[in-house]
């Protein structure tokens, strides 16, 4: 297939059909704002050292912070976290407003809720296409006992109600 036959909305369709977490990933700022923003571009990568991944778009407004923080920390959101998640996937907001946060490694914002959160120490930065990979080794984590929050078929779903 050349790509002029390359159909982007087919494609984007068709990657719908894996379901994937949710997350939402912080850090701050050169100037110590705190910088937030919606993923589902997250994955294992290592136990060995313990390593994870993500990717952001390379014209998101959130990728200056990124590029530059060494910690950031990955929250795994839960089912009824549909309303946070498009807080933080929306450019332009205060995402934080009324939520409180507490400070993790390096100063940056955990959020009150979270399925499993992962504190990272940057790793590495890597082109992929469109978008930056980001790696992060995981070092501290924990885990509530609550439902994740999927996203399948371009919508929130629940882990009972995909099939």
């Amino acid at each position: 297939m050349s790509n002029a036959d390359f159909d982007k909305a087919e494609f984007r369709k068709t990657l719908g059909q894996f379901a994937t977490g949710v997350t939402i990933v912080t850090t701050l700022d050169k100037a110590g704002e705190a910088v937030g923003v919606t993923a589902s571009s997250f994955n294992s990568l290592s136990m060995k050292p313990p390593m994870i991944l993500w990717s952001l778009d390379k014209s998101a407004y959130s990728l200056p912070a990124f590029e530059h923080t060494k910690h950031f920390n990955v929250h795994v959101l839960g089912s009824g976290q549909d309303a946070l998640s498009n807080c933080f996937a929306k450019p332009g907001t205060d995402k934080f407003d009324g939520i409180k946060t507490s400070k993790g490694l390096g100063g940056v914002p955990i959020l009150p809720e979270y399925s499993a959160l992962f504190e990272c120490k940057t790793a590495h930065h890597y082109a992929g296409g469109d978008h930056i990979i980001i790696v992060g080794e995981v070092l501290k984590f924990s885990r509530n006992n609550t439902t994740p929050l999927v996203f399948h078929g371009g919508q929130y779903a629940g882990i009972g109600n995909l099939f």
